[in-house]
């Protein structure tokens, strides 16, 4: 991508998430420069501007989107506004890079992609471990048949989120366990088992409880797989098992362990990748050497500036929010609401 001028990206608000997925990694990606910061709150904008070394500051989203020096979009605003600004981003002529869960429904994803579609702009779901070599090595030691045919995929993602006051315990901004952390594990089950288990897994029954209303505090999904195997995925925001992020992968002859998959370059969670095998015994392999959030503003870059696909496109967020939306169902809550204003 050299002989490309660097893709110039601007981030809507100032969240929490934004300096770890967006500001240090793109001091990393030559190919990526963060230009510009949007906020309600012109003072806070000005803060986080001078923090982070950003040159432009605006006092609102849509001057943001449609400043004629700006190319790509971050949109890591609350879940319930992923699909309205990324949309108006797009229509004004903006690639967009969509923090997680991409909307608040498959209803809201579908809008989104079709906008992709009639402009033309690269729209991506910020799922970065799907672009760290860690996805890659796993999906090479299954197809390799190590550890035999598939036979059960299990995910778990647990954080302490005690703040009650915190957006996401709030439902009118499609809050959630399973949006906010449940997600990262069924996407490695989705992924896993379109590629090793025939297509997509089929929700057999869910359960939940809440802590406010409609909110998932704890979740729990059970699958059926293609081709005759299961799944399940465990989420929390609030649970008597405060933090945890694993992935088990159980097949004939083996089993692959993985430490920390959704964030590999973390310092909180353990990573590596272990594989157990009725032949050879257990292997360790250790995959923290690069961070996935450089890794997937590199892959956002290389697909803005036309030089191939991205796998987290809109058919990837539809697939996921089409899965959120059932097991929301299997589990007796509501779907999370279409669009709504930022509080």
């Amino acid at each position: 991508m050299e002989s490309n001028p660097p893709l110039r990206i601007g981030t809507l608000g100032t969240a929490m998430i934004t300096p770890a997925a967006l500001i240090v990694p793109a001091r990393h990606v030559p190919e990526v420069r963060v230009v510009a910061v949007a906020a309600r709150d012109a003072a806070r904008a000005q803060a986080f501007a001078q923090q982070h070394s950003i040159a432009k500051v605006y006092d609102s989203y849509e001057a943001l989107i449609a400043a004629p020096d700006v190319d790509a979009i971050y949109n890591p605003l609350p879940n319930s506004l992923h699909a309205e600004w990324s949309i108006r981003a797009m229509r004004a002529g903006k690639h967009v890079l969509c923090e997680k869960p991409f909307a608040s429904n498959a209803s809201e994803a579908a809008q989104m992609a079709q906008v992709a579609a009639e402009t033309g702009q690269v729209l991506s779901e910020a799922f970065a471990w799907v672009h760290h070599p860690i996805a890659a090595r796993v999906n090479e030691i299954i197809a390799s048949g190590e550890i035999g045919a598939v036979r059960h995929i299990d995910g778990e993602f647990r954080i302490p989120l005690i703040q009650r006051r915190n957006i996401r315990w709030r439902y009118d901004l499609a809050g959630g366990s399973l949006m906010d952390v449940g997600c990262y594990p069924l996407t490695w089950i989705r992924l896993l088992s379109n590629a090793f288990c025939g297509g997509e897994p089929s929700v057999r029954h869910a359960r939940a409880t809440t802590w406010t209303p409609n909110v998932d505090r704890w979740l729990r999904a059970d699958f059926d797989l293609p081709n005759g195997g299961t799944a399940r995925l465990t989420c929390a925001m609030l649970s008597p098992i405060p933090l945890r992020a694993r992935m088990f992968i159980r097949g004939e002859r083996g089993l692959i362990d993985i430490g920390s998959p959704y964030h590999p370059q973390g310092n909180i969670y353990p990573h590596y990748v272990h594989v157990q095998t009725h032949a050879n015994g257990l292997r360790c392999e250790d995959w923290a050497s690069q961070s996935s959030y450089v890794c997937q503003l590199r892959a956002f870059a290389r697909a803005c500036h036309g030089l191939g696909p991205i796998i987290t496109d809109p058919a990837f967020g539809i697939a996921n929010m089409r899965q959120i939306d059932a097991i929301y169902q299997a589990a007796g809550l509501p779907l999370r609401k279409a669009m709504s204003r930022e509080p």
